[in-house]
């Protein structure tokens, strides 16, 4: 159950300020722009192939998608999923140590550098809750584009 303006229902990151420990220390009052953790299954997929035995939600994320160049979406992008929810796209997640301690050599598995050695994370992207409602496995999720794109940052 996504809940607008605060996150996934029940989840430790949901919350209209930041949830993040490291982000509470510097400032507790910054906006959550980290309520919601997508995830293309394409990425359990390459990590399974690798060893890794992952499933979805082992790494964090709330919502696995299949399809969706997820990395390669601009900030401000709303995603439409099932009947009524809407997330817009703040930014990428980037990759922390605490997926180690779930699969040694994990982090680094969800680091990867691209044709030019720029760091690409594919560990998913992040958004927050603009519409709330129900999500299902299944649910479609439509695209749309912001007027002026903007590649994704860590947030």
């Amino acid at each position: 159950m996504l809940v607008a303006g605060h996150g996934v229902e029940g989840d430790g990151h949901a919350g209209t300020t930041v949830q993040h420990r490291s982000r509470v220390a510097r400032d507790p009052t910054q906006p959550n722009l980290r309520q919601v953790h997508l995830m293309a299954g394409e990425l359990h997929d390459e990590l399974n192939g690798a060893g890794f035995n992952v499933a979805p939600g082992d790494l964090g994320e709330n919502i696995t998608t299949r399809g969706l160049d997820l990395i390669g979406l601009s900030t401000g992008t709303r995603l439409h999923l099932g009947q009524n929810c809407i997330i817009e796209v703040t930014g990428l997640r980037n990759p922390c140590i605490q997926l180690d301690h779930f699969r040694p050599g994990l982090m680094a598995a969800c680091l990867g550098r691209g044709a030019d050695g720029q760091l690409i994370r594919k560990a998913g992207i992040m958004g927050i809750v603009e519409r709330g409602g129900e999500v299902r496995p299944g649910d479609s999720i439509t695209v749309q584009a912001p007027a002026i794109f903007r590649a994704l940052d860590r947030v």
